[in-house]
């Protein structure tokens, strides 16, 4: 999505509007997704980098802005995401440990959201709380389905 030298970061205008064209901020209104911008950071891997590993301390959200992840369990593959899709989105709601280890495939570039920060903002701002729930809400009946 984004090409540009690894040294250079997204403004925040960009990070808005990358977070608005996400499923799980889908339902949140522009305005509120300027804080959710405000207290994202930009990471980026190297091929092979592990992200974090299974059974660690869930802390943070992932945003791929821009190459690829594995999701996996040992050998077994459980997904592979790409560009505008996230990763660790059940640790900004619950510190259990990770289900999961996830890989860079690629270099990839990433917005990571603490669940410190995150959690502070949804105080402040219940209607981003609103429509996080929606989205994971609707993505646990299409599983179930």
């Amino acid at each position: 999505m984004l090409s540009r030298p690894p040294a250079l970061m997204i403004s925040t205008v960009e990070k808005v509007l990358f977070l608005k064209s996400i499923d799980l901020f889908s339902q949140i209104p522009g305005e509120d997704l300027t804080a959710v911008a405000l207290i994202s950071s930009e990471e980026r891997r190297d091929q092979g980098d592990e992200i974090f590993a299974e059974g660690e301390s869930g802390d943070a959200l992932y945003l791929v802005i821009d190459g690829k992840v594995r999701v996996h369990k040992q050998d077994r593959v459980i997904a592979e995401l790409g560009e505008r899709e996230c990763f660790g989105e059940m640790a900004i709601l619950d510190a259990a440990p990770r289900s999961a280890t996830v890989t860079a495939l690629t270099e990839t570039a990433m917005l990571k959201i603490t669940r410190e920060d995150f959690q502070e903002i949804m105080t402040e701002k219940p209607e981003i709380a609103m429509g996080i729930i929606k989205v994971l809400t609707r993505r646990l009946r299409d599983a179930i389905r």
